[in-house]
């Protein structure tokens, strides 16, 4: 019973396309050739919450209006 619930769910799924912007303009990873695929997946993203954590410590340490 559990196993047709969630094939359900996978049916009703819906496809999500990934973009990302390459030499100044956005294309569909799907495009990609597998070299390139590979090393999309493997970038690491930016992560604004550890950047403001450092950008208050710089603040704080130098003085400057946060």
């Amino acid at each position: 019973m559990e196993n047709n619930t969630q094939e359900e769910k996978n049916n009703k799924r819906t496809r999500c396309e990934i973009w990302t912007r390459v030499m100044g303009y956005h294309r569909p990873v799907s495009n990609y050739n597998i070299g390139k695929k590979a090393e999309h997946y493997s970038r690491t993203h930016f992560k604004e919450e550890a950047c403001v954590s450092a950008n208050t410590a710089f603040s704080i340490r130098y003085g400057a209006v946060v």
